[in-house]
């Protein structure tokens, strides 16, 4: 059906804690500004991406995903959602200080099919922006009691960032990124959040954003394990590749092109952001341009393609 890339429309959402660099680093249309996410990748019910060109344009993703399993060489026979899900993120602000479950967690106690493991490409970091990642806890007792009497600063740990960074963060990690930081999110396909910490701050009405202290105490792993990364580097030609993370959910890339390279699919599908410059993908006799800020879906069976031109994506796959 598909003999070419499946362009995707982001869906933009406004945060608390957003800015303005979507539209002023990436050309997307934002609501306002404090947009915080766009979801660039989507079939998440709280966010569904557009199909925009060829045959299924104007569907969604995860119309694409149910009626035409083969674009993505999903058997008929699996009922399972789109398993993933790409954001954009500019923290104009800190964000809250968050923890997500994993899959046994979200399936007994919310009734959602995925947990909420996920990891983080820098694409922007101001000096000395840093973000949350882990805790000081040495036992649950000790968080327990930490976050009861808001022991924030004994409790957390901190990390500086800069761009290019890469930060894997497993199922419950405490963490939050921090102001001045945009970042390119690959995680499961989930939304749920329990939020620990949000600076005693107010939104526009004059309200405090609601904890979830009770579940964050259920999840968070305790000690904190701090998550590492096997990453490796490959030359392909004119394309310099780096795998960033291998884990069971996703395997996640950075590759840098400076030429032309032709390459063979040989994952279920792939998903793509270009996040500099700008590449031109041709197959066949047909050639796409994709642009900073463009995101797309090279489906099953398109077997061969060409890639060429300056540009960074990162890449992404089950």
């Amino acid at each position: 059906m598909y003999n070419e890339p499946i362009f995707l429309k982001p869906v933009l959402q406004e945060r608390i804690w957003g800015g303005e660099k979507l539209r002023t680093e990436y050309g997307y249309d934002i609501p306002s500004d404090k947009t915080g996410e766009a979801w660039v990748i989507s079939a998440h019910p709280n966010g569904q991406s557009e199909i925009v060109n060829g045959p299924l344009a104007g569907q969604t993703l995860a119309d694409a995903w149910e009626k035409h399993g083969e674009l993505f060489n999903k058997s008929p026979e699996n009922k399972e959602e789109y398993p993933l899900l790409v954001k954009i993120l500019d923290a104009d602000d800190d964000l809250s200080v968050q923890v997500h479950p994993d899959d046994q967690f979200a399936r007994e106690v919310e009734g959602q099919p995925y947990g909420k493991t996920e990891c983080w490409y820098v694409l922007q970091a101001e000096p000395g922006a840093q973000l949350v990642l882990g805790h000081h806890a040495k036992s649950r007792e000790e968080l327990e009691s930490m976050m009861d009497n808001g022991e924030w600063d004994q409790l957390l740990q901190y990390k500086k960032v800069q761009a290019g960074d890469f930060v894997y963060v497993p199922s419950g990690t405490i963490h939050a990124i921090g102001k001045g930081i945009v970042i390119l999110e690959t995680q499961q396909s989930s939304d749920i959040t329990y939020r620990v910490y949000d600076y005693d701050r107010k939104d526009a009405a004059g309200n405090t954003r609601e904890l979830h202290l009770e579940r964050a105490k259920e999840v968070t792993t305790v000690p904190h394990r701090q998550a590492e990364s096997e990453q490796s580097e490959e030359l392909a030609g004119d394309l310099k590749i780096k795998k960033l993370v291998e884990e069971n959910y996703f395997t996640v890339y950075h590759w840098d092109l400076n030429g032309r390279v032709s390459r063979t699919m040989d994952h279920d599908f792939l998903q793509v952001s270009v996040t500099e410059g700008s590449v031109q993908i041709t197959v066949g006799d047909k050639t796409f341009q994709a642009t900073k800020g463009s995101h797309f879906i090279l489906p099953h069976g398109l077997k061969e393609y060409e890639i060429s031109g300056n540009g960074q994506l990162v890449v992404s796959h089950t």
